[in-house]
C-alpha cells in the first residue's frame, strides 16, 4: 500500500486555476528560448511526456450570474518559456471547473493561426480528413477539462479564451460562488520587476425582481453600476503576483416565502423555436415545515466499490440519517448479485435506530459477483407502496452501469407512476465524486418543502415542449428551473401549483417577462443536453441524439448575452 503523503502529492499539482503546460516528450528541447543555455547530452525519452506548467503574463476573469447559473470567461496570455526556439511542443490546457461545471467552449490565438472548440454530429464528421483524437481534449478529473494545441515553437505567447459554467450554491436565500483562480507561484514570469495586468469583472442579473444585496468577495471589488435586480463590480490592477486566492463572492435575494416567475427568450437557431425558463425559490425562511418522509437508501457494496467509494459511501449515508427527524422512517438495502436489508420494514428514526443502522453499514464490505439491481429497487418500492402523509424517497448509489438498466428503469416509472398521494421520487448518485457532493445530495433531498408541482398550462398546450418528463421537488437546499421550447405564444397566465410540507395545497401566480438581458440558451446548457441526452437513451430516439449534437453545436458558437 502506497503511504498516504503519496496521494497527497499527487492532488497537490492538480491545477487549482486555468493552467497551460508544455508537453515535453524529448527533454533535449528544454531551453530558454530567448537565451540558449549549454545543456548536457541526455539520453531518452519521457513516457508519459513531462507537463511544464508555462509562465502567465495577463489574465483577465469575467462573470456574468443569471437565476441561478454563472457564466465564466477567462482570457489569459501565455508564454512558452521552457523550450528552444527551434524545435516545438503541444500545449496541453487544464480547466478545473466548480460546482457542476460544463466547458462551453476554448478559443485559440498564435502569431500565425488559431483554434476553436466545436463540437459536430456523426453525419458533418463524414468526409472530414482529420478531426481531433480523443486524447486531444476530454477530462483529467470529473471536474478538469483539458484540450491539447499541437506543435508551437518555442517564446511563442499564446492568448487564450475559455468560457464554461458553473450553478451557483443556494442556502438560506444566498447564492454564493467560487471560481477556481489560485494560481500557483511558479507561473510567474521569473523577471519579477515586471508588473502584470489581472482584472477581474463581476456581473449580476438575478432574473428576479427583488432586491438582492452582495454580501462578500475574496478580491477588492469595485461597485460600478447597480439596478433593480442588477449589479455590477470591478477590479483591475498592475501586481508582481498572481492571485493566490479562488475568487468567491455570496449575494442574497430578498424575500421569506416561496417565490418564481416565468423568463422567455427569442431563438434563432435549428428548430424555429423560442425557450423559456419557469424559477421557483423556497425563500430564506428556515422555519418552514418540510415533508415528513420515509426513506430507502440502496447501496451498492458489488466489489468494484471497494476501497474510498464504499467508505465514503458509508460516512455519507450516517451523515443522512442524522439528518432525519424522529417521526421519519428509514431502512438501508445494501446489494450486490443479491439484497441485504437492515430492518424487514420501515423504521422509524429514533436515536436508538440510527445508532443500529450506522453500526449495520459501517459493518458491510464488498461481496464478488454481478450486480443486480432490479431485486434491491423492488423492494424499496414495495416498502414505499402504502406511503400516506409523507413523501417517499429512494437514495440510489452505485458506481457505475448495471445489467438491463434501461428495462429497469422503464419497470420502476411505471412502478411508481401515480403510486399515492406522493409519487416516489429516487436520487441517484453515482460513485465518480467525493463525499462532499454526496452529503449535498441527501440533504437536498431531505429538505423539500413543495412537492407533486404542476404547471397548469403544460397538459392544455400541444406547442409547449417540457425538458423533463416530471417537474421535480422544490428543496431549502437549492431553487428549482423549469425549462424547454414553445412555438408560436407562450400563455400569458400560468399557475404553480402543488402540495406543502403541512401537506396542505399551493397555488401562485407567476410573472411572466422577456429575458433580453439573460442568455438563457447558456445558462441551461448543461442541462438542456443532460436531460435530452437521458430521454434518447432511455427511448433509444436516434432523432433526439442529433438533437442534443445540433443543440451543442449551437451552444458552442452562440454569444455570450442574446442580441
Amino acid at each position: 500500500m502506497a503511504p498516504p503523503l503519496m496521494e497527497r502529492s499527487t492532488n497537490w499539482y492538480l491545477p487549482s486555476a486555468p493552467m497551460v503546460y508544455a508537453v515535453i516528450s524529448d527533454p533535449r528541447m528544454v531551453d530558454n528560448p530567448d537565451m540558449p543555455s549549454y545543456q548536457p547530452y541526455v539520453h531518452g525519452m519521457y513516457d508519459p511526456p513531462a507537463l511544464i506548467p508555462l509562465q502567465m503574463m495577463g489574465v483577465n476573469l469575467n462573470v456574468d450570474c443569471y437565476v441561478d447559473t454563472a457564466i465564466i470567461v477567462v482570457s489569459g496570455t501565455w508564454r512558452i518559456h521552457c523550450v528552444m526556439g527551434s524545435r516545438s511542443c503541444d500545449c496541453l490546457i487544464a480547466v478545473p471547473m466548480g460546482n457542476q461545471g460544463s466547458i462551453l467552449g476554448v478559443e485559440v490565438d498564435l502569431p500565425t493561426k488559431s483554434y476553436v472548440t466545436e463540437l459536430i454530429g456523426e453525419q458533418e464528421s463524414k468526409g472530414i480528413g482529420k478531426i481531433a483524437r480523443p486524447e486531444d481534449g476530454g477530462f483529467l478529473k470529473p471536474h478538469i477539462f483539458t484540450s491539447t494545441i499541437p506543435q508551437i515553437d518555442g517564446g511563442t505567447n499564446i492568448s487564450i479564451k475559455i468560457r464554461w459554467s458553473q450553478m451557483l450554491s443556494y442556502n438560506a436565500g444566498r447564492f454564493s460562488l467560487t471560481v477556481p483562480f489560485c494560481f500557483p507561484e511558479y507561473v510567474t514570469p521569473a523577471i519579477k520587476k515586471i508588473s502584470n495586468k489581472e482584472k477581474i469583472e463581476l456581473n449580476v442579473n438575478s432574473g428576479v425582481a427583488n432586491g438582492i444585496l452582495c454580501k462578500a468577495t475574496s478580491h477588492p471589488l469595485k461597485e460600478i453600476r447597480r439596478h433593480e435586480g442588477k449589479f455590477s463590480f470591478l477590479y483591475e490592477a498592475e501586481i508582481f503576483k498572481w492571485s493566490n486566492t479562488d475568487f468567491r463572492f455570496s449575494y442574497s435575494v430578498s424575500s421569506g416565502n416561496i417565490f418564481g416567475g416565468i423568463l422567455l427568450q427569442s431563438l434563432y437557431d435549428y428548430d424555429q423555436s423560442d425557450m423559456f425558463c419557469i424559477y421557483l425559490f423556497p425563500g430564506s425562511e428556515q422555519n418552514r415545515k418540510v415533508f415528513k418522509k420515509e426513506v430507502v437508501f440502496v447501496v451498492d457494496i458489488s466489489e468494484s466499490m471497494q476501497g474510498r467509494p464504499l467508505e465514503s459511501t458509508k460516512s455519507a449515508i450516517s451523515a443522512a440519517l442524522s439528518k432525519l427527524s424522529p417521526e421519519d422512517s428509514f431502512n438501508i438495502i445494501a446489494f450486490s448479485n443479491e439484497a441485504f436489508q437492515f430492518s424487514t420494514s420501515m423504521e422509524l428514526a429514533s436515536k436508538d435506530a440510527i445508532e443500529r443502522a450506522t453500526a449495520w453499514i459501517s459493518m458491510k464490505y464488498t461481496v464478488g459477483g454481478s450486480t443486480n439491481l432490479f431485486i434491491p429497487l423492488e423492494k424499496a418500492a414495495d416498502m414505499l407502496s402504502n406511503t400516506r402523509g409523507s413523501i417517499p424517497m429512494i437514495f440510489l448509489v452505485a458506481d457505475g452501469s448495471v445489467e438491463d438498466e434501461r428495462n429497469i428503469c422503464h419497470w420502476m416509472q411505471k412502478r411508481l407512476t401515480n403510486q399515492g398521494v406522493l409519487c416516489p421520487s429516487i436520487h441517484t448518485f453515482g460513485i465518480d465524486s467525493i463525499e462532499v457532493q454526496m452529503n449535498k445530495l441527501f440533504s437536498k433531498g431531505l429538505s423539500t418543502v413543495l412537492a407533486n408541482i404542476t404547471i397548469d398550462a403544460f397538459d392544455d398546450c400541444e406547442e409547449i415542449e417540457v425538458y423533463s418528463s416530471r417537474i421535480p421537488d422544490l428543496s431549502l437546499e437549492s431553487p428549482l428551473t423549469i425549462y424547454g421550447r414553445y412555438q408560436g405564444s407562450f400563455p400569458d397566465n400560468l399557475k404553480v401549483k402543488g402540495i406543502l410540507g403541512d401537506l396542505s395545497s399551493f397555488t401562485m401566480d407567476l410573472k411572466i417577462r422577456r429575458a433580453k438581458d439573460i442568455p438563457l440558451d447558456s445558462v441551461l446548457a448543461r442541462r438542456q443536453i443532460d436531460l435530452l441526452t437521458a430521454q434518447a437513451w432511455f427511448s433509444e430516439n436516434k432523432r433526439l441524439e442529433e438533437k442534443v449534437a445540433k443543440l451543442s453545436i449551437q451552444l458552442a458558437t452562440s454569444p455570450s448575452i442574446p442580441e
